[in-house]
């Protein structure tokens, strides 16, 4: 049997990690051992914190964030109410699972410079160089230069994004879950603004997630360590938290590789 090995595509979920705009970031309270142990002993009654070893109880977290935060998957009904040309939007409990286990393909744009919109031309261009022919559901992850940025102050205006015709170049042969190591599937929205206020096109917006209102598919961002992958040859496993008609759910994505 082949050995396999696991590399890890996920960022943690923790405090003072400027990973999203203020607001926005999670909010972690820790309940030690020593800390709950009185909690615990209210749901025995007669016994107090000293009948429990070393007088600990459990450790519990109470977490404050948004399905956005850390690694997730954006489902179609983040990006509009309607999919496929006005079919009501799939949120993210209603995502098939045989999407989320699949084939992985590695675009590496590093060298693009932050705030570019890459092209369905460049994408092309790279699936030649790494000489790989897209299958239907592959799992296509795009490799920025926002990744060696994680935790850094400058990470939301880092890496290239998708814009609509290469993410529909994606999508119409097959492609349904893509990724990105950078905050958003979308260039930045430092360069989204300045574009903006230089042609005043509204349609430039968010471009590369309005392609769900064409084609559903998901997306999962602020990914980890693609820099470890190959450009093709590996498994992705990527399943969403399930929560109730919710328009994203958190992800530990893993890449799988023969050794």
């Amino acid at each position: 049997m082949k050995q396999k090995r696991f590399i890890d595509l996920s960022v943690s979920i923790e405090n003072d990690v400027p990973a999203d705009p203020p607001g926005l970031r999670p909010q972690i309270t820790y309940l030690n051992h020593q800390k709950s142990a009185s909690e615990m002993a209210e749901f025995f009654p007669g016994i107090t914190p000293k009948d429990f070893p070393d007088e600990e109880g459990w450790a519990v977290e109470e977490v404050t964030l948004t399905t956005h935060a850390g690694t997730h998957m954006d489902a179609p009904y983040h990006y509009a109410s309607t999919m496929n040309h006005g079919q009501p939007s799939a949120t993210i409990d209603q995502i098939p699972l045989d999407w989320c286990f699949r084939p992985g393909v590695k675009l590496d744009f590093r060298h693009f410079p932050d705030g570019h919109v890459v092209t369905a031309q460049e994408v092309a261009q790279e699936l030649d160089r790494i000489q790989y022919q897209l299958q239907p559901l592959d799992i296509v992850l795009v490799n920025t230069c926002a990744g060696q940025a994680y935790g850094d102050p400058s990470f939301l205006s880092k890496g290239c994004g998708m814009g609509r015709e290469a993410t529909l170049f994606l999508l119409e042969q097959g492609v349904r879950v893509t990724g990105t190591d950078s905050w958003s599937w979308d260039i930045p929205f430092k360069y989204m603004t300045e574009q903006y206020q230089q042609d005043g096109n509204s349609q430039a917006i968010w471009q590369g997630h309005r392609v769900g209102r064409d084609i559903g598919y998901c997306h999962m961002e602020k990914l980890h360590h693609l820099e470890l992958l190959p450009s093709s040859g590996f498994t992705v496993a990527c399943f969403p938290v399930k929560v109730h008609a919710a328009s994203a759910g958190w992800t530990r994505a893993v890449a799988i590789l023969d050794e």
